[in-house]
């Protein structure tokens, strides 16, 4: 598929929050006074700022079903719109009666869910699964605070910080709740979200998803999914999987990635980019370790560029998935990266690109490499 360039401003983005001044109380990045360092954010994200942000981030501000062009060799993609088309029809009331019927028949109080009452989009990356999620919240004629789109890893971080009870409350007053990035790497999220989702299914919450894995899958390669099989079943119960075939389309018909640059050449470019950063890779990636993934939005907010000197190979999984996810925030802002050392597709050890999360990994090394194409017109800027 190919997406059309979102436009700057949108329903989203007059829902989400203006991004503080300075995340970390220093110095502005965009002051003039030379390149901010990540390394010196820290940022503090309030409660009700969770809550406020949960609006597609600022790459899906525009995107529509009509912006997302089908590969006409992949038939599984023109399916899906047309299935989320429906779905947004049920939740609007404008469906079939068989589209209402099936998708939102109302239950009787205390009566176990009839069938899913959501919507799971499984695919390999770069397929656009987050374009047709984004899609189904704009199509969705609710407001903003009834209806929510965050990441998997921002749900959970959202339960940590109001608790379960008020976050069920929060959101069980919703039309539908959108989950990107759904995957489970530990027990305890397992458990977390199986009940979280239970209890809003229970309060008529619609859901959706997206993953690279099938949500039977879920949890697999990454811990002992097998003694949780009783939660994964229950998750895998409230959705009807999609899946989503195609290439990656951030690279398809578009030359080599990038070489990278060198460190001089980084550096210059930060220093004459308005509103960039400068950080050296490997203590980038010790500050990650002090952040909490839930605040890497946080952390790049008011940023133009991302410029990283020595890039290596990351150390081990823990610091391999903090990436992943600073990745993803980098690209949902569609902030343009320059970098020297290493090439991004040598960022994770053979052993991580074959392990249970190596889908992560992939995602990651894909939307780096588009985010640094982006970053060479800067370079000759």
């Amino acid at each position: 598929m190919n997406s059309v360039s979102p436009s700057p401003s949108s329903s989203a983005d007059s829902a989400r929050p203006a991004a503080p001044t300075s995340p970390a109380g220093g110095p502005d990045a965009r002051s003039g006074a030379g390149p901010a360092s990540l390394t010196d954010r820290e940022p503090h994200v309030p409660a009700e700022r969770l809550v406020a942000e949960m609006v597609p981030p600022p790459r899906f501000d525009a995107v529509r079903f009509e912006t997302y062009v089908p590969d006409p060799g992949q038939p599984s993609q023109s399916e899906a719109v047309q299935v989320l088309r429906s779905f947004a029809a049920g939740l609007n009331g404008k469906g079939t009666g068989s589209e209402r019927k099936r998708w939102f028949r109302r239950r009787p109080a205390q009566a176990a869910p009839s069938g899913p009452r959501g919507v799971y989009l499984d695919g390999g990356y770069g397929v656009g699964k987050t374009h047709l999620l984004a899609s189904l919240w704009h199509a969705t004629d609710a407001p903003a605070g009834q209806k929510a789109f965050g990441t998997f890893v921002e749900l959970t971080n959202l339960v940590g910080a109001l608790g379960f009870q008020q976050t069920v409350r929060t959101l069980s007053g919703h039309r539908l709740l959108c989950i990107d990035e759904f995957e489970l790497d530990d027990p305890g999220d397992t458990v977390l979200v199986s009940s979280l989702l239970g209890r809003l299914v229970d309060e008529g919450v619609a859901l959706a998803a997206t993953s690279n894995t099938l949500p039977g899958k879920l949890g697999e390669g990454r811990f002992a999914a097998a003694d949780f099989l009783r939660e994964i079943q229950g998750l895998s119960a409230h959705f009807r999987a999609l899946r989503i075939d195609g290439e990656d389309y951030r690279h398809r018909g578009l030359p080599a990635a990038p070489a990278p640059l060198a460190e001089d050449d980084v550096v210059r470019a930060a220093h004459r980019t308005p509103a960039a950063s400068l950080d050296g890779f490997d203590a980038l990636l010790g500050h990650l370790s002090r952040v909490h993934p839930s605040r890497y939005g946080a952390l790049v907010d008011g940023l133009g560029a991302v410029c990283l000197t020595g890039v290596g190979p990351v150390p081990d999984q823990s610091t391999a998935l903090r990436l992943v996810v600073l990745a993803d925030r980098l690209y949902d802002r569609e902030l343009p990266v320059l970098a020297s050392g290493a090439p991004f597709d040598a960022l994770f050890t053979p052993e991580m690109l074959e392990g249970g999360y190596r889908k992560k990994y992939f995602r990651a090394i894909s939307r780096l490499t588009a985010l640094a194409r982006d970053g060479e017109r800067l370079t000759s800027a």
